[in-house]
């Protein structure tokens, strides 16, 4: 069963708003993007939570 596209984006939309992302770097509102965009900055969340000082977050 695939989620409608909508049902997708609120996903991603909540996501970001939980964490407090209400608008993108170039300011805009979250609840204007495009899926594809919405996507790419609940990635950029999680890549940005990352605590790279942290010894379990170390590549090598």
């Amino acid at each position: 069963m695939r989620l409608p596209l909508d049902a997708k984006r609120k996903f991603f939309i909540d996501q970001l708003v939980e964490k407090g992302w209400t608008h993108t770097r170039d300011g805009i509102p979250v609840h204007d993007l495009p899926y594809d965009e919405l996507r790419a900055e609940v990635t950029l969340m999680t890549y940005r939570e990352i605590d790279t000082e942290s010894a379990e977050s170390a590549w090598f």
